[in-house]
């Protein structure tokens, strides 16, 4: 019964998520189109470089979105684990997707610096006051979300929009600057632009790293070991605790555990003494989707 909640929550929260990432594919596909627009038109190269990124942010949201989605597929006879890897190594495409689009947006802006530049126009700045104010939003919700459902994927979504918000601000400043000092001071988008292209390449490896992590079945931090092992020793009949490994699957968390109990039981009483110290365990936190219990000799 405990085990068809927990899947059914894993799973709901995996929907949760992937209708977030939709929700991000929307406005990013939006301010894709109109920074680009308003940067050709208004001579503005930062703002240029800021809706390619934008566009990036787009092809990011459909890999997150379809991450998502497989992930909160149920387990089969291929994937008895379910397929909670999706969503890290969406993760991981994103972030990589991050650090190439700064390094494309940094040749180019370079590029720019050595041609002849026109003054941007003033209504780009309206353009990138509305982008701010709205990704800075949207990375604040989204980051809740992600944290409150244990989503790599969704933090990772919402840290991309903090990305956005940054560049904007930066070709705000940089747009402002050319706008403000004259002819001399033209070449202040450009500087802006590779000021972005900085902060988009320091986002993406910084996104990097939790991703890789869950793929490599690195130990969670936090409160959730702590209180696996504490859960486990408070069943009438455990000893002590020899070892407990925990590792997480997409919004799941699995746990492996060496129990020590006296040597005279029998196997039948060994064998519930098991069930009981897994009951316990998943009691504590409907994201636990499974614990493999070993019993010892104390």
């Amino acid at each position: 019964m405990t085990r068809h909640r927990s899947g059914d929550i894993g799973a709901s929260n995996l929907q949760t998520g992937a209708r977030f990432a939709l929700l991000g594919l929307s406005v990013n596909a939006v301010f894709a189109v109109a920074k680009i627009t308003a940067g050709i038109f208004g001579n503005a190269y930062a703002l240029i470089a800021d809706g390619i990124e934008s566009s990036l942010d787009v092809a990011g949201s459909i890999v997150i979105w379809s991450g998502l989605r497989f992930a909160a597929r149920p387990p089969d006879a291929s994937h008895p684990y379910g397929h909670g890897k999706a969503e890290p190594l969406a993760a991981v495409v994103v972030a990589l997707g991050v650090l190439a689009a700064a390094a494309a947006l940094a040749f180019r802006s370079v590029h720019e610096m050595f041609g002849r530049h026109h003054a941007p126009a003033a209504f780009t700045l309206v353009v990138l006051v509305g982008v701010i104010i709205i990704k800075e939003t949207l990375f604040r919700f989204m980051n809740r979300v992600g944290r409150s459902l244990q989503s790599t994927a969704i933090t990772t979504d919402a840290w991309h929009h903090r990305a956005d918000a940054v560049t904007s601000a930066a070709a705000l400043l940089g747009i402002s600057v050319a706008l403000i000092g004259g002819e001399d001071w033209r070449q202040a988008d450009n500087y802006a632009a590779l000021f972005a292209c900085a902060v988009i390449a320091t986002t993406g490896a910084r996104l990097l790293g939790p991703a890789l992590a869950e793929i490599l079945d690195t130990a969670p931090g936090g409160e959730i070991g702590a209180s696996i092992q504490q859960a486990a020793r408070s069943v009438p009949g455990v000893l002590r605790l020899d070892k407990c490994f925990v590792r997480k699957m997409g919004v799941h968390y699995y746990a492996d555990l060496h129990v020590q109990v006296n040597g005279a039981i029998t196997v039948r009483d060994g064998h519930e003494l098991a069930h009981r110290v897994k009951d316990a365990i998943r009691a504590t936190d409907p994201r636990i989707a499974d614990v493999l219990v070993h019993i010892e000799p104390a």
